[in-house]
């Protein structure tokens, strides 16, 4: 299930309060200022730091 595209438009990072995209493979919205993914589930965004995935050093650079 997708996320509403509307809603990916106003979310921001909850750490940093900086932009966010949108990894439609992993399903999940990445934060590289805050090194954070924040997990999609059935279309739900989790902006919770504590469910988000720390990112590598090369997914930080990387894009």
């Amino acid at each position: 299930m997708e996320p509403d595209p509307k809603l990916l438009e106003i979310l921001i990072c909850p750490v940093t309060k900086g932009p966010l995209t949108y990894d439609r493979e992993r399903q999940e919205l990445v934060s590289r200022l805050a090194g954070l993914a924040y997990p999609i589930r059935n279309g739900v965004p989790i902006m919770l730091p504590g469910e988000a995935r720390e990112l590598t050093e090369l997914e930080r650079i990387a894009k």
